[in-house]
């Protein structure tokens, strides 16, 4: 005791204090000679169990330094420490291109990937939230229907017979039948819903084969899939379907696969319809072409399913219940009510269960996720719900001393939420966490203890570090970040004049109760709200998409690790093209999927080598030295520049190439102009679709749109990743598109973008089951003036009203 009390009480004057223990030292994670992407030779010295806030523009080098070189090293090192066969099964990684990088701890990254959109996959599963719920319906449902699979509706039921020999603690024994009990209903196989084809989107009934009956695209008369049938045998080409035999029907329709010759050639020939679900129905919906999305849409419905009435589970494990409750019940349930549910449980046998289960469910609470109930695919949550997900498994963790690296956290919050997040960085803190956030939103940059400010630009301009330290420091260094941290947008004082309304009535989407709205046309209208109060679901749910409604959202773009923004927005055309025309050749040689393309990579730049049961590595083709194109490609010149340089140049430098000169095409020059309008044009031809961030990406699909014929704009959002000097800059675009007679409908929580607004709709009181009503409808200073809303609270602060 003593001994702990001599510990305890401070030096006298005469006392020299003790000296720090060597272990105490490593206070520091320090980075020297960072080059990753467009770093500059960065280095910086992070202070640990402190929290970092890394700002910048877009484009600056925030991502490279916090991602890809700290948190992709710790992550390294730590696979490094798993046997090969494991290794076999983890992205491979390589070491980033830094010259010391010395105190890490171990990284955990909470990025805003979207979670996985597999059918099966919920909140729930998600989290451990339905695992709980499993164990807890298997000891106390009642009628008691099996352990916790029974209760999983991603676990079918089995039963076998046969000599099926079982191992247990190294006996063996022999069984005749085997059973185990899933919760999977078998009508949808745990999906929820059933699909279904209409038959008249595929086939002309009244037309034979011989007169081109079909309908789908690519089966059109001549081609391989049209004489697969035709020249079947097992049916007339020359009668109409119509008249077909029930025999001939059943073959067209719905032949098992078989193998045969036909027109000479060895084929397969099965049904037409689980064809079509094969080659149409088993593949990504937003990789497909526009033609080929736009008839699975016309062709395919997606219904309840008629067993489980959408639970996705079987009859039995809807019929055990605890206090009238079936675990169909709690997860439909808003989470917040479900804590309520579970706090009146008192069970002493499984006190244990119930208090984590607790836990977990006020964690969703605090977050700001109550709105959510676990039977919410989660495919269908934002980046920033998908990111608030993932934190629930951090929270209640045991772990300290770890480095938490967060990228833009206050995405898709209210100003009212972004306080809540913020606690939960600081709470994240306190446990003796190092905790590093990529952020542009002042709200949070303000409770950091050290700042690190990228730039000054962004791509080739940015790269280098402006300020490191204090966030007063920050305010008087005269970086972009420094001057700009204490904007605040004026309320418009005077509006636009509507030109007419989108009438909304009767929207139940989700949680709206029966909402009516006039949405005006020919303004800017700001759709706002806290988190779950049904913005989405109105604007996305009940505006009627048509070729007059151009909707642009932060989901991802599908494409090959080929895909970059050249290709996606058609800037790859006109350019193939003027090389082509310049230099008296064929345009397939300037594309790096066609004829040009390097022979040993494929085009892809890097080489892609699978070690079978160790890590695969991909290292950068030695051929063409990553430029992805032949030597004999590369001689061919326009305007000095040969194909490679021309996709490494950023948007900037491309607009000024193309703009004048030999060089000079207009129709490159306004799809590049239109990225630069969208602050693109930090971005390089060239560079993979896949490393682009939400707000890039939607950026980017914005700048596809704006060419587009459609009257209303819908836009999810787009401040997303903007850095506060680049929020004006939107605002410009807004107010082009506005003024060349175009509608635009922004669902936002930036306060610069409300007070821009000249019309705003704010959604809740609260979310989930306590929003979905339209709580104010008006201009921006009515909305400020009043007061009357948690956003009139926050808006008015944020103007100084």
């Amino acid at each position: 005791m003593t001994d702990g009390n001599t510990k305890s009480r401070a030096p006298r004057a005469d006392e020299q204090a003790p000296a720090p223990h060597a272990a105490d030292r490593h206070d520091l994670i320090r980075v020297h000679g960072a080059r990753e992407n467009n770093l500059k030779d960065v280095s910086i010295e992070i202070p640990k169990r402190r929290l970092t806030v890394f700002t910048g523009v877009s484009g600056s080098g925030k991502s490279s330094l916090v991602f890809d070189t700290i948190a992709a090293e710790s992550q390294r090192l730590i696979n490094e420490t798993y046997s090969a066969f494991v290794q076999g099964f983890m992205p491979t990684l390589a070491r980033p291109e830094v010259d010391v990088l010395e105190g890490l701890t171990t990284a955990i990254i909470v990025d805003q990937q979207r979670l996985g959109a597999d059918p099966r996959s919920t909140v729930g599963t998600a989290t451990d939230v339905n695992a709980m719920l499993r164990i807890l319906f298997s000891r106390l449902g009642e009628p008691h229907i099996g352990p916790p699979s029974a209760y999983a509706f991603n676990v079918p039921s089995v039963r076998a017979s046969g000599a099926i020999t079982v191992e247990r603690g190294g006996r063996k024994t022999e069984r005749a039948t085997f059973e185990r009990t899933g919760g999977m209903c078998p009508g949808c196989e745990g999906r929820g819903t059933v699909s279904d084809i209409d038959l008249a989107q595929l086939f002309d009934d009244s037309k034979s084969l011989a007169e081109g009956a079909l309908t789908i695209p690519g089966y059109t008369s001549g081609g391989w899939n049209h004489r697969l049938y035709a020249e079947s045998g097992f049916v007339d080409r020359d009668k109409p379907i119509r008249e077909y035999t029930e025999k001939e029907r059943a073959d067209f329709l719905h032949h098992e696969p078989v193998r045969m010759k036909i027109a000479g050639i060895n084929m397969t020939y099965e049904g037409l319809v689980p064809r079509i679900q094969k080659s149409f129905l088993a593949k990504d919906k937003e990789g497909m072409q526009p033609h080929i999305r736009a008839f699975v849409e016309r062709a395919v419905t997606f219904t309840t399913c008629p067993d489980c009435g959408g639970t996705r589970l079987s009859e039995g494990a809807r019929a055990s219940k605890i206090k009238k409750i079936s675990i169909a019940d709690a997860c439909a349930m808003q989470i917040s009510d479900l804590a309520d549910w579970v706090r009146g449980l008192d069970e002493p046998s499984v006190a244990p269960l119930l208090t984590a289960l607790q836990l977990t469910l006020d964690s969703f609470v605090e977050i700001g996720l109550g709105y959510l109930s676990l039977d919410r695919p989660s495919g269908t949550l934002s980046g920033g719900e998908a990111q608030r997900v993932k934190m629930i498994r951090h929270l209640g963790s045991s772990l300290t001393d770890v480095t938490y690296v967060f990228d833009e956290p206050t995405i898709g919050l209210h100003p009212h939420d972004i306080r809540r997040m913020n606690d939960l960085l600081l709470q994240l803190r306190d446990k003796g966490n190092t905790v590093l956030v990529v952020e542009h939103k002042p709200e949070t940059i303000v409770i950091a203890d050290h700042v690190v400010d990228l730039g000054p630009g962004a791509g080739t301009e940015g790269g280098t570090v402006c300020f490191e330290g204090t966030v007063d420091g920050l305010r008087a260094a005269g970086t972009v970040t420094g001057r700009h941290l204490d904007d605040r947008a004026a309320v418009k004082e005077s509006v636009r004049t509507p030109t007419g309304a989108l009438k909304i009535r009767g929207a139940s989407t989700h949680n709206l109760r029966d909402v009516d709205v006039d949405i005006p046309l020919g303004v800017l209208t700001v759709v706002t709200g806290v988190a779950g109060s049904g913005k989405s679901s109105l604007v996305h749910g009940s505006i009627p998409a048509g070729e007059e409604v151009v909707s642009v959202d932060q989901g991802a773009i599908r494409g090959s690790r080929r895909s970059n923004p050249a290709t996606y927005t058609g800037l790859l055309d006109p350019i193939r093209k003027a090389f082509a025309k310049a230099n008296g050749v064929k345009p397939a040689l300037f594309s790096a999927n066609s004829e040009g393309a390097c022979p040993t990579c494929n085009g892809a730049g890097v080489v892609y080598t699978d070690l079978g049961m160790m890590a695969g590595v991909s290292s950068t083709c030695e051929d063409c030295e990553g430029k992805r194109f032949q030597p004999a490609v590369l001689e061919h010149l326009l305007g000095g520049r040969d194909i490679s340089e021309v996709l490494a140049m950023s948007v900037t430098e491309a607009e000024e190439f193309f703009g004048s000169g030999e060089a000079h095409t207009p129709a490159a020059q306004r799809i590049l102009a239109r990225l630069v309008d969208v602050g693109l044009g930090y971005l390089s031809l060239g560079q993979p679709l896949t490393t682009l961030s939400g707000g890039e990406r939607q950026r980017l699909k914005l700048a596809t749109h704006m060419a587009d014929k459609g009257g209303v704009y819908v836009l999810d959002e787009p401040t997303t990743g903007l850095h506060l000097a680049d929020v004006e800059q939107l605002l410009g675009l807004l107010d082009r598109l506005v003024d060349s007679g175009k509608s635009v409908i922004v669902v936002e929580h930036h306060q610069a973008v409300m007070a821009h607004a000249d019309w705003i709709i704010d959604l809740g009181p609260g979310a989930g089951h306590d929003g979905g009503k339209i709580v104010f409808e008006g201009t921006p200073a009515d909305l400020v003036a009043a007061r009357s809303t948690l956003t009139g609270e926050h808006l008015a602060e944020y103007v100084g009203a």
